[in-house]
């Protein structure tokens, strides 16, 4: 269809205001900023929802052992922790060193290079993608459990919830954030009464010490190499982390400042509950099984099955979906980092109708739907993929860190190099360990991290090749234009014509010719004779085709006419009588004749198209 009627557009837009809301003026972006207890619902809910599975994550490898092997979850956790410390410290020079955003993908592009800088930023991009479709699949999960009858429809469920996230997000970030805190905050209350309920009956006695092996007890079969993989595995409670120092252009005034605060008490909340939770399912003696995951065992455990164990599984269940809009408030800021630097399409820099970067909102959602549907719904396999994806930025933002503070040397530099060194170290092992002991589930990175690189390259060429082309400055000789040629394609004699045709002489052209191509011999004889008698003025030129092609015939002669005019440094203009039905399901109707002669000739060298449209009124 050539053009939207206005009835079409105007019932469009209406819909849109209904869904989106009303436009925002740019003077209104400070409005749309983050204060810290917003920011933190909204750019900690992956992290803090990973107190989930993270724990869960490292028991799954010790049980392999034995379950007396369960005691190492501590010293593992505390392992976790330490980690958890470097990464805080170091995005907090992050944020200060780079406060408009970007993350690891601009440490890494200023201190080790452009391609490391992309191999970070591409592996972000496939996390966040990653994070919601694994967080909103998991959330699916919890809820057809709790109703089995839904099991069969979770694939269609999922999908829904990413639709709504999209939407909520389009609508613009402090709507979101304003209505996502209410669940996160919950989830975070649910949590702390559960570990502070399970520390004080430990402590009164009402847990049996014999439920644990003791800390120290020698397990048979224990390797570093499994300690390692258990590390490794735990941490993938520490995926989100970085998402605060992507969105530091989301925070209000001063926006580091805020961000920092707001990294702070994010970690300070990871590190309480994921300790207590390891700490309750060590003491507990919680083994983890597909039936029930080891929250919901503490939870049964401390409270039973009433009203506050199905608080837990219920803000458990809205944290894993929510935790994907952590994806939405990141992956839009990364894309604008990357964009500026032309190594993806320009549009993820603009601003929608509610002053967010709703091209990336969309485009997030819409690929997270194709992994969910791809996978029916079975992201399990995912995890892996998604905590590796976060492990490789973190390596490289370390590293670039620790390039910038040798190459700089500012005042008190060593001990932020220690921490950064330290991070970088951890970071790494934890990625060669996801590597060698996931390879079946991560090789994958091997594919898509060079082809993302890759297309990066092509879509920077070719914005350099743009820009080097456009450029007033470059030594391509500019041709004077002596004159026009107008040819107009024409169909019959009607108003259309007529209009197009009185369009074309106030162009004062040195010559018009319009091109009729009939399918039938007797058809030229007529309409040269009803010509004549109309415009005998205007040049007619008729173009037999047997094969009832109307581009072919007229494709050629407008080659030989530009051939001809060329040489007399005459342009050649191709206008293109159309007219417009008054409603937008009229065109269905009519051959779109004019609309493949445009896109047809659009693409042809040193031709111009003019559509003169032609308004039916009824």
């Amino acid at each position: 269809m050539s053009r939207i009627s206005n009835w079409w557009w105007k019932e469009t837009m209406t819909l849109k205001r209904f869904l989106v809301g009303r436009p925002l003026k740019s003077t209104q972006l400070g409005e749309q900023k983050l204060n810290k207890k917003k920011a933190l619902a909204i750019l900690s809910s992956d992290a803090l929802s990973s107190v989930a599975y993270g724990p869960e994550q490292i028991l799954l490898v010790l049980i392999t052992v034995s379950v007396s092997a369960f005691w190492y979850s501590v010293p593992i956790g505390i392992g976790v922790l330490i980690l958890l410390l470097a990464l805080i410290l170091s995005y907090r020079q992050i944020i200060f060193a780079y406060p408009y955003g970007g993350g690891a993908y601009m440490v890494s592009k200023q201190n080790l290079g452009v391609y490391p800088g992309l191999v970070a930023g591409g592996s972000l991009l496939v996390d966040y993608i990653l994070t919601v479709a694994v967080s909103v699949s998991a959330g699916t999960d919890a809820i057809t459990s709790a109703f089995p009858s839904l099991h069969e429809h979770k694939v269609i469920i999922a999908v829904v919830f990413v639709l709504l996230l999209t939407l909520l997000n389009l609508r613009g970030v402090t709507e979101s954030a304003s209505i996502l805190a209410y669940p996160v905050y919950l989830f975070v209350l649910a949590l702390f009464i559960l570990i502070g309920v399970g520390v004080y009956n430990i402590f009164t006695g009402s847990v049996s010490p014999d439920l644990h092996a003791p800390i120290g007890t020698p397990v048979t079969g224990m390797t570093i190499f499994l300690l390692l993989r258990a590390f490794a595995s735990g941490s993938s409670a520490l995926t989100g982390v970085e998402a605060i120092s992507n969105a530091i252009p989301n925070f209000k005034d001063p926006a580091p400042n805020n961000a920092a605060k707001t990294l702070l008490a994010m970690g300070t909340l990871l590190a309480l509950l994921f300790s207590g939770i390891v700490y309750l399912a060590y003491y507990y003696g919680i083994t983890p099984t597909v039936e029930q995951t080891v929250v919901s065992q503490i939870a049964a455990q401390t409270f039973g099955r009433n009203f506050m164990y199905f608080f837990i599984q219920g803000t458990t269940a809205l944290i894993l979906i929510l935790a994907a809009n952590t994806g939405y408030s990141a992956f839009p800021l990364l894309a604008v980092n990357l964009a500026k630097d032309k190594f993806i399409a320009k549009m993820f820099t603009v601003r929608g109708d509610r002053l967010g970067y709703s091209n990336g909102i969309i485009f997030l959602g819409l690929l997270s739907i194709v992994l969910i549907i791809s996978f029916q719904g079975q992201t399990e396999q995912l995890i892996p993929l998604y905590a590796v994806g976060v492990f490789i930025p973190f390596t490289l933002s370390q590293t670039g860190m620790m390039v910038k503070w040798i190459r700089e040397k500012p005042t008190g530099w060593i001990p932020k190099l220690i921490i950064n060194t330290i991070g970088a170290i951890i970071c790494f092992t934890v990625t060669i360990v996801f590597f060698l002991t996931k390879f079946t589930q991560v090789w994958p990175v091997f594919v898509f991290l060079p082809l993302i690189v890759y297309l990066f390259y092509r879509i920077k060429k070719h914005y350099e090749a743009v820009g080097e082309q456009l450029r007033l400055t470059t030594s391509e000789p500019t041709v004077p234009i002596e004159g026009n040629v107008i040819i107009l394609p024409v169909s019959g004699i009607t108003h259309v014509v007529e209009h197009s045709l009185n369009y074309a002489k106030s162009l004062s052209a040195e010559q018009i010719i319009a091109v009729y191509i009939p399918f039938e011999k007797e058809d030229e004889i007529r309409f040269e004779e009803k010509w004549q008698k109309w415009k005998p003025d205007v040049r007619l030129v008729t173009l037999n085709s047997p094969y009832r092609s109307i581009i072919q015939p007229l494709s050629k002669f407008i080659d030989t006419v530009h051939r001809k005019a060329s040489e007399a440094n005459y342009q050649v203009t191709v206008v293109i009588p159309q007219f417009i039905p008054k409603k937008g399901w009229h065109n269905f109707l009519h051959n779109q004749t004019s609309f493949m002669i445009r896109t047809y000739l659009l693409y042809r060298k040193d031709v111009i198209i003019t559509t003169v449209p032609y308004h039916l009124k009824k």
